[in-house]
């Protein structure tokens, strides 16, 4: 059974209650991101700086490579989660992912300068988190009341910002132990991914539901015919026209250094004051989401990311920017699955998740290639003023449809 279009596009609980306690499997999975995430920001934190420092790529290259990651992404979810749901083994699915973007650590050593190389890793790379990302947050939505969605999820996305923070940390400590080795950062992410799949086969619990009637009933006909229920369908085109307005952070990051003029080495530190708030922010924002409405904080999460593109304009203080940043995150990531997960049924959740994602990323796609393009035609103020209006005018008219069918 479908919830109500109020309820599950609200959310809210205002007169309960909500219990602090948080499953053992949500905090299995915490961990198991926390590692994980720990490896990835590593990268994440370098690579930008590695591939148009380092290997010389231009800003329209790399942003065909940034918009590439959303792109892999949003082909590889859609199937992963149905596979998930078609054959129940949503810990087995999340897990192949984890270990195939493990795998893309030291591969992106072999790949060297060449663009094709780094683009058929940086393929394979999201082809793990494509994978990986519906199943475990449908683990989550199943392992726990939906009342308490919102702090749940804000409990995990604390844990995997944790390591969010921790990974551009350990990059700077081994670019300084090691005088700016590119590759001792990527061995080191390896061997911290591997920790994180073992983690998953140990500890994760799957959540197994019984399918309603024959196999068909996981298709992706009926996957896609989620999209027939109004207020899933709502949710979905939010989500989408949002993230064609929003940059990706290896963008931020690169106009931050462009603008402040500091030395590459502290490059990989910026992604920390982004993950020190969120990871300061995530649970209490969740628990917001669940007694005031899901939706309304994650558009004013939208609220706060349009300050930030215009603090970037304007003074660009850095500070404000990363802190903003955070905001956005705590207010939108673990809340925008809180608000779609109890819409979908059991036995397609993992597929719903994956349709909504898949709608965001190939949108996030479209947003850094243009980003990309227009930044070396035209300039970054000009782009960014772009991205701030546009956003500004989605988040209106997302309020506007949420609150006439709501």
């Amino acid at each position: 059974m479908y919830i109500s279009a109020s309820r599950a596009a609200d959310g809210a609980r205002p007169r309960s209650r909500l219990s602090w306690a948080v499953p053992g499997n949500v905090l299995a999975l915490g961990t198991v991101s926390l590692v994980t995430d720990i490896s990835s920001e590593m990268v994440t934190a370098v690579l930008p700086l590695y591939l148009t420092l380092s290997l010389g790529l231009n800003l329209l290259q790399f942003g065909l490579l940034d918009g590439l990651s959303f792109g892999v992404t949003a082909l590889v979810r859609l199937a992963g989660g149905n596979l998930a749901d078609r054959w129940q083994r949503r810990k087995l699915v999340a897990g192949v992912g984890y270990g195939l973007s493990a795998l893309c650590k030291p591969a992106l050593l072999a790949a060297g300068g060449s663009v094709a190389a780094l683009g058929a890793v940086i393929a394979v790379d999201r082809t793990g988190k494509g994978l990986r990302t519906a199943p475990r947050d449908a683990l989550i939505s199943l392992s726990v009341p939906p009342d308490g969605l919102g702090q749940a999820f804000g409990v995990h996305r604390a844990m995997d910002t944790f390591g969010a923070l921790l990974g551009p940390l350990v990059a700077f400590a081994v670019l300084m132990g090691t005088g700016g080795a590119y590759d001792a950062v990527f061995v080191v992410s390896f061997c911290v991914a591997v920790l994180g799949v073992l983690l998953m086969v140990m500890y994760v619990r799957d959540q197994r539901m019984p399918l309603p009637g024959p196999r068909s009933a996981t298709s992706p006909r009926a996957a896609f015919g989620l999209l027939r229920e109004a207020a899933f369908r709502r949710v979905c085109v939010v989500a989408a026209a949002l993230g064609l307005v929003t940059l990706s952070d290896a963008f931020v990051y690169l106009l931050l250094q462009k603008r402040g003029g500091f030395g590459a080495e502290y490059f990989p530190l910026l992604p920390i004051g982004t993950a020190a708030v969120y990871l300061l922010l995530a649970v209490p924002v969740g628990r917001l989401a669940d007694r005031v409405g899901r939706i309304p904080v994650f558009l004013a999460g939208h609220v706060a990311l349009i300050a930030a593109y215009l603090v970037l304009i304007g003074p660009g203080w850095l500070v404000a920017v990363l802190a903003l940043q955070g905001v956005f995150y705590a207010a939108t990531d673990g809340v925008l699955m809180a608000v779609a997960g109890p819409m979908l049924p059991a036995h397609l959740r993992t597929s719903g998740l994956a349709l909504l994602q898949t709608g965001q990323a190939t949108a996030r796609l479209f947003s850094s290639v243009l980003f990309g393009a227009v930044w070396t035609v035209w300039g970054s103020t000009q782009g960014l003023a772009a991205m701030a209006a546009g956003l500004a005018v989605c988040v209106l008219g997302a309020w506007s449809v949420v609150r006439r069918h709501a």
